[in-house]
């Protein structure tokens, strides 16, 4: 099967007991018809050809797999080894799977693309496809996320996106995704919701996941090619769950740990964060059952991470299914170990990571001092940090730095 689709095909809307279609009836049909889309679409031939095509000329893959030998020697112990999804076109694995939507989009006869995000990288991507495919694009974007990715912002806008600022709850994530959906409810016949995370109701949490694979199955390879084994542990930054289970999803039937870092903020004890698998409790969340972050009384709580990308509720329904059957880890990791592992990369590697990336570096950081020199370390770096230098310097000068 051709790099980037196929063979990771969920059978229905459920991954365990979590997953689903909680959705206003209205939205049933506009699901249907994509899940009957792309069902068909990931059985034509032509279809995965022109996607594998243009993974590889437009896209930029495979990205390499890279040694980091300074950051190893600092920590000590395991040789930490980044997946660059940094080096993709528009700066992280967000346009894997906007290419592949966009594509299904172009197939089902949609002019006009809508999206979320929050971190700006996934608007940035969709924005990119429309621009590549002539499509109308809107971009919702929560107001805090406006200001403090303010280059993504502009960059939406100068490929041609229209962004809309949403002033309701947090300003963030969540309440981009809520407007987005309410918006669709009424344009669907016209408009092909692009979706961004592993999340939601289904189909997006399959798509998106296959699309997100090719991630995986290049590393996999390539930890073959350039060590003659696998890794001894994979770790990837949660938010949604996107570039993580397109990491896991390929290794699941190895002898591979897996652990998803999420965003423990100014301390899970403060109750200011976004660990939904670590802290949160089940519940159902823009379309799915999954984790999230709710009160006794089933209202979401509000959250708080440095990276806009993780300041979300919630997580995708099979990280919740693979942290409930003890296939996957779950830890989570504060805003101010991952401005550390942010700047330690950056002098260390030259290499400088999106904040969200960061706490997953951090993470592996702290494994490697554990763990003995031949183990092997595996980092996603889902993306980079020219988005972030503004927010970092930010709050750098304030801690005096």
């Amino acid at each position: 099967m051709p790099v980037g689709i196929g063979e990771v095909k969920q059978d229905d809307a459920h991954i365990g007991r979590f997953g689903g279609i909680f959705v206003p009836e209205t939205l049933m049909a506009p699901l249907q018809e994509v899940a009957a889309a792309y069902e068909e679409a990931r059985r034509d031939a032509s279809f995965r050809s022109e996607l594998q095509q243009m993974l590889r000329d437009y896209v930029g893959r495979p990205t390499p797999i890279y040694h980091c030998r300074r950051l190893t020697k600092h920590c000590g112990g395991a040789r930490i080894y980044l997946k660059r999804e940094d080096l993709c076109h528009t700066g992280s694995h967000k346009l894997n799977n906007a290419l592949g939507q966009a594509l299904l989009a172009r197939r089902m006869g949609r002019a006009k693309l809508m999206a979320e995000t929050g971190a700006g990288q996934h608007g940035v991507a969709t924005a990119t496809v429309a621009a590549l495919f002539g499509m109308e694009c809107d971009v919702y974007m929560g107001e805090e996320d406006v200001r403090r990715q303010a280059l993504n912002v502009y960059r939406m806008r100068l490929l041609g996106a229209n962004v809309v600022e949403v002033s309701s709850g947090s300003r963030t994530l969540k309440d981009a995704i809520n407007e987005a959906f309410r918006v669709w409810m009424a344009t669907a016949e016209t408009t092909y919701y692009l979706f961004g995370t592993a999340a939601g109701p289904h189909p997006y949490p399959t798509m998106v996941r296959d699309f997100q694979c090719v991630v995986g199955r290049e590393a996999r390879q390539q930890m073959l090619d350039q060590e003659g084994r696998l890794p001894d542990r994979l770790v990837a930054c949660v938010g949604g769950g996107s570039n993580a289970i397109g990491l896991f999803h390929p290794f699941l039937a190895d002898d591979v740990r897996m652990v998803g870092v999420e965003a423990a903020g100014r301390g899970l004890e403060t109750g200011e964060h976004a660990a939904s698998l670590t802290a949160g409790s089940e519940g159902v969340l823009h379309g799915a059952r999954s984790k999230i972050l709710q009160t006794p009384e089933g209202q979401i709580r509000a959250t708080h991470s440095v990276a806009a990308g993780l300041d979300y509720p919630g997580v995708g329904p099979e990280h919740a299914h693979l942290q409930a059957t003890g296939r996957a880890e779950y830890v989570a990791v504060t805003d101010g170990e991952a401005l550390d592992a942010f700047e330690l990369l950056t002098r260390l590697e030259g290499i400088m990571p999106a904040l969200e990336s960061s706490h997953a570096v951090a993470h592996a950081m702290k494994l490697a001092r554990e763990l003995p020199a031949d183990a092997i370390l595996l980092v996603n770096l889902s993306g980079r940090g020219d988005k972030d230098v503004a927010e970092v310097q930010r709050i750098l000068q304030e801690r005096g730095r």
